[in-house]
């Protein structure tokens, strides 16, 4: 004979047989009371926690960019992606622009970290050129975020230190290889940025037009694109060895 027990709240016996009684509740362990697989009902999404919410605003808005572009980026479209309130992105960024900061701050982040990742060298000049080609490896792979980082007009600065203090950083990067080169003295502070400009320029607009459609257009042979980089890097050692 088949159990009859019946615990409170739970589902009824998916068969309407006379052993189970109209309005009876069953114990429920995934299984009727007979042994037929019942199916168990969808549970809703659980909301996110805060802390979750504003992270996944975040991936939200770099999702938006890449669809829409930046200057389509706004804090409704993000709560419509993540099926929120359109409030819900308020409670963790005020504007669009402090969403937008953050985004690129992240950006910079993730920057500073694949230029850290150049490895050690013993000869400053060594180090500057894994530098250049750390810089230029970013810029091609990483694309839209290069984009953000460079070519997006900035939220107000005042209002976000952070992604301030990152951006320098990356620049920083570049100004300690360079005090390798020209030593730690005070006196060498202007050389320093002055080289620091220099080499940030070119291989800037080396990224540019690498990462742009107009290069395709132009009939160059394999070897010079493959070249091309390589190229810079020695051009820059060159021109760092000369008289200042």
């Amino acid at each position: 004979m088949v159990s009859r027990r019946s615990v409170d709240g739970v589902y009824q016996c998916a068969t309407k047989c006379r052993q189970c009684q109209p309005g009876v509740a069953r114990h429920y362990t995934g299984r009727s009371i007979h042994g037929e697989n019942v199916r168990m009902p969808k549970k809703s999404p659980a909301p996110a926690a805060p802390t979750d919410l504003r992270e996944a605003c975040v991936i939200a808005a770099q999702e938006a960019i890449a669809e829409k572009g930046v200057e389509n980026l706004s804090l409704r479209d993000v709560a419509r992606r993540l099926g929120v309130s359109h409030q819900a992105p308020y409670k963790h960024y005020p504007s669009r622009d402090h969403l937008l900061a953050e985004v690129m701050r992240r950006c910079f982040e993730g920057f500073a970290k694949h230029l850290d990742a150049r490895g050690q060298f013993d000869e400053p000049k060594d180090d500057l050129a894994a530098l250049g080609r750390q810089y230029l490896s970013y810029a091609r792979d990483h694309a839209l975020e290069y984009r953000l980082m460079f070519d997006t007009q900035w939220p107000e600065s005042a209002e976000h230190p952070d992604l301030i203090r990152d951006a320098v950083h990356t620049y920083d990067i570049l100004r300690k290889v360079l005090r390798r080169l020209h030593g730690e003295s005070a006196d060498m502070d202007d050389r320093v940025d002055l080289d620091a400009l220099y080499i940030w320029s070119t291989v800037h607009g080396m990224a540019g037009v690498m990462n742009g459609n107009c290069i395709d257009k132009l009939k160059l042979k394999p070897a010079v694109l493959g070249q091309a980089i390589e190229h810079v890097i020695k051009r820059v050692e060159l021109g760092l060895a000369g008289k200042p």
